[in-house]
C-alpha cells in the first residue's frame, strides 16, 4: 500500500495557520486505484479548520492530478464524518476576516466535484454545517442511516457555505434545499436518502466498506476518461457554481462578527434560544452596498 499524508505545500489560506490543529489533520492513502481522504480529528469529532480546508484541496489535487487514482473516498475518522466549524470561543470561526477579500465561503479548492475522478463520501457519522456542505460536493453519498445531518448555518447567525445553495438543489429539489436550508434543521441519514440527497443509507459500520466497493468496481471497471467527461457534465453548470460561491462568500463577510454571529454560536452553547437583533428591513441597505462592492 502507498500511504501518504498530506502536508501544506501551497500558501495557506487567510488564518489558516492560526486555526490549523495541530499535525495534520487529513490522512491520503492510496490503495489499487483507490484513494481514501480522512478527515483525521477523531478526538473533536473532525471539527472542520481552516488549516483543514487546505490540507483536503492539496489531497483532491494530489488525486486529480494522479493517474494511477481512479476513485476517491471521502470519510471521517472515528464516529463521525464532520461535526462542523469549531464553535467555541476560542475559535472565532464566525469573526469577522482580518482580510475580508481574502476570505472565502468555499475553503477547499479545488472542490470534490472539480475532481476528475469520482468522488464518494462515505459519511460515517454526524455531519453538521460545513461537514455536510463538503459532502454535497462529493459525486455519490453514501451515509450512515442513524447520522445526524444539518447544515444548520441560519440557526448560527450565518449563511450555509460550500456552494451548498446550488448543490443541495441540484441534488435534490428547490423544495428540498428550501426546507434544509432556510430552517437548518438536523435530519437522519435514512431522511436523506429519502430526500435524495443520498444514494444509500447503511448502518454506520457498513458505510465505508459500500463505498471502497464501489470505487474499487469504478477503479477496476470504468474508463477514466470516460468517467472524467461524464462528470464534466453531470456539474456542467459551473458558471451558476461560481456565482453562488461569490454571493455565499460576499454574505458571509457581511455577517462575519456581527453581534447575532456571536449571539448564534453562544445560544448553540448555552443550549437556548438566541435572541437576534438584526432586522431585514433595518439592514437591508448593507445587503446592497456589499453586492455592489464584491461584484455579485
Amino acid at each position: 500500500m502507498d500511504t501518504t499524508r498530506s502536508s501544506s505545500r501551497s500558501a495557506p489560506r487567510p488564518d489558516a495557520a492560526e486555526t490549523a490543529p495541530a499535525g495534520p489533520a487529513v490522512r491520503l492513502d492510496v490503495d489499487g486505484g483507490v484513494a481514501v481522504i480522512t478527515l483525521d480529528r477523531p478526538d473533536r469529532l473532525n471539527v472542520f479548520s481552516g488549516g483543514m480546508g487546505v490540507l483536503l484541496g492539496e489531497a483532491y489535487a494530489r488525486c486529480d492530478a494522479d493517474d494511477s487514482v481512479r476513485a476517491v473516498v471521502l470519510t471521517g475518522a472515528g464516529r463521525a464524518f464532520c461535526a462542523g466549524a469549531d464553535l467555541t470561543p476560542d475559535a472565532g470561526s464566525f469573526d469577522a476576516p482580518r482580510e475580508p477579500r481574502e476570505f472565502t465561503a468555499a475553503p477547499v479548492d479545488p472542490p470534490a466535484w472539480q475532481v476528475r475522478k469520482p468522488v464518494i463520501a462515505a459519511v460515517n457519522g454526524h455531519a453538521i454545517g460545513i461537514g455536510f456542505t463538503l459532502a454535497m460536493e462529493c459525486d455519490i453519498r453514501i451515509v450512515a442511516e442513524d447520522a445526524k445531518l444539518a447544515i444548520p448555518q441560519v440557526r448560527r447567525g450565518m449563511v450555509p457555505d460550500a456552494r451548498s445553495h446550488w448543490t443541495v438543489a441540484r441534488a435534490a429539489s428547490h423544495a428540498v434545499a428550501a426546507d434544509i436550508l432556510l430552517t437548518g434543521r438536523t435530519f437522519r441519514g435514512t431522511e436523506a436518502l429519502a430526500l435524495g440527497l443520498a444514494s444509500r443509507a447503511l448502518p454506520a459500520a457498513d458505510v465505508l466498506p459500500a463505498a471502497l466497493e464501489t470505487a474499487r468496481d469504478i477503479a477496476a471497471n470504468v474508463n477514466p476518461l470516460s468517467a472524467a467527461l461524464s462528470k464534466r457534465l453531470l456539474w456542467r453548470d459551473r458558471a451558476d457554481a461560481e456565482r453562488v460561491e461569490r454571493m455565499e462568500t460576499a454574505y458571509h463577510r457581511l455577517l462575519m462578527g456581527t453581534a447575532d454571529a456571536k449571539e448564534g454560536p453562544r445560544a448553540w452553547m448555552e443550549r437556548r434560544t438566541p435572541e437576534w437583533s438584526s432586522r431585514v428591513a433595518a439592514d437591508w441597505p448593507r445587503v446592497g452596498e456589499i453586492e455592489d462592492r464584491y461584484g455579485v
